[in-house]
């Protein structure tokens, strides 16, 4: 009967000593959580912006309001950098599918190449619901100031060897935006901790009011 009484005791005080112990690990994990920083100039913020989709609708700065969102630029014929981009990104939109709070935005930098329509073949290959990974087409001008001016995306070569424009290529970074349409991070495509980096700080702004 006394042993009885000792393992309960026992079960009891590791079960308390577990609560405490979690509860510790958790506000020392809180507080060690840095906030993102903020990118470009004070008060920067994503201009407005008109383009089409994959599904031949226009997609605007209304449709991302209130959301988080990861920027890229590429083209679809791309045979350099553009694969391994875009294989990266879809890992990390795996971890956010279905999330209507998460949206990723592919924009080309060769519409005259890139059609909704071709855009819409690119995407099936990641089997990207047109809801929350918008690959974006439209006029090239605009294209190209929105990646300049709101997304601070330099030009970068592209190790295909295809030149689309010798005034602006393309990139290899995607840039994370916040709800209020502030830029949190830029990440490096083609490196796979940089993913992990960028999948943690969506988390990060997901927490956050």
């Amino acid at each position: 009967m006394k042993s009885k009484k000792v393992i309960i005791f026992l079960v009891a005080f590791f079960i308390v000593l577990s609560a405490a112990f979690m509860t510790y690990f958790y506000s020392v994990t809180k507080i060690k959580t840095k906030p993102l920083p903020y990118l470009g100039e004070t008060e920067h913020r994503i201009r407005p912006f008109s383009f089409t989709n994959q599904e031949g609708q226009t997609i605007t700065n209304k449709n991302t309001e209130g959301k988080i969102y990861v920027v890229e630029y590429f083209f679809a014929t791309c045979k350099g950098i553009c694969p391994k981009m875009n294989e990266n990104l879809n890992n990390v939109y795996q971890q956010f599918k279905g999330n209507d709070q998460v949206l990723f935005l592919s924009h080309t930098v060769d519409p005259e190449e890139d059609s909704a329509s071709a855009l819409k073949a690119y995407s099936l290959q990641f089997e990207a619901d047109p809801k929350q990974w918008f690959f974006l087409t439209g006029d090239k001008q605009q294209l190209y100031n929105q990646a300049r001016y709101s997304y601070l995306i330099s030009a970068q070569d592209d190790t295909s060897g295809v030149s689309i424009d010798q005034d602006f290529i393309h990139d290899n970074h995607f840039v994370l935006v916040d709800r209020e349409g502030c830029i949190r991070g830029m990440y490096d495509g083609l490196v796979a901790k940089e993913m992990a980096r960028l999948i943690g700080d969506i988390k990060i702004l997901l927490q956050s009011k």
